[in-house]
């Protein structure tokens, strides 16, 4: 069965699904959801990364948009932005201590979801009111996370990548001090967490290899690569060459 490999619509996060036929680059197709489905756009890939998935239990395309869906699925990201700003602006104005993150409307728009953030509970029932007398539709306020608002909201973590919670990872694993202790990193905190403030997640996956670039280094190994710096491009370690 055909890979593919696919970008989710006004979002830079990319996987991998499974389809009945192949779909060239460019195409868009329907991938399962919460709200009943996602828009996304095949993009190319590495025949070397496809031959490597061939194994991997990966889930199931849906099927190809029409463009009818193209169109549907884009109004619907402006209504859902709409939407978030309308509803920032009654939080601001009915002083609920409460962050608004994230809007998602359901395929069929006979319900959305208001991804919040607050210190502990709060009562939004006023909100939900002023957004079902607007939409039309079933409002759910959903409170979540530290650690799930960053997953959400996306970045890049210190390797300088999109952060894994937000490109790949599918749910969150504990984890543990020790882990990182395992892999002889220095206990700096500003090292070890994360955008959320949480431990990085790739602490879990990252057993087992030589670890981070921060991990202590034999001084000998370090004189060696910083001689190899030099030879490259004639500028001394830490300094970045203009040429």
């Amino acid at each position: 069965m055909p890979i593919l490999k696919i970008k989710i619509d006004g979002c830079c996060k990319t996987l991998h699904f499974t389809f009945a036929e192949a779909v060239p680059p460019g195409e868009f197709v329907l991938i399962p959801s919460e709200g009943g489905g996602l828009l996304a756009e095949v993009l190319p890939e590495s025949p070397s990364v496809l031959e490597h998935l061939q194994d991997k239990i990966l889930p199931g395309i849906l099927k190809r948009a029409t463009v009818e869906e193209v169109d549907h699925f884009r109004k619907k990201a402006e209504r859902e932005k709409e939407a978030y700003h309308f509803c920032k602006e009654r939080i601001r104005i009915r002083e609920i201590p409460l962050k608004l993150l994230k809007v998602i409307f359901f395929a069929d728009e006979k319900k959305s979801i208001f991804y919040f953030t607050a210190e502990g509970r709060v009562d939004f029932r006023d909100i939900v009111k002023d957004l079902a007398r607007r939409y039309r539709m079933r409002i759910e306020m959903k409170q979540i996370g530290v650690r799930d608002e960053t997953k959400v909201l996306g970045g890049f973590g210190i390797c300088g990548n999109p952060l894994c919670c937000f490109s790949f990872l599918k749910r969150f694993e504990p984890v543990t001090l020790q882990r990182a202790k395992d892999q002889n990193i220095n206990i700096n905190p500003t090292k070890i967490s994360g955008v959320c403030g949480r431990l990085v997640c790739c602490l879990n996956y990252e057993e087992g290899s030589s670890g981070r670039l921060y991990v202590d280094q034999d001084e000998e190994d370090l004189i060696q690569y910083d001689e190899e710096l030099i030879e490259s491009d004639g500028a001394p370690p830490g300094v970045i060459s203009d040429k």
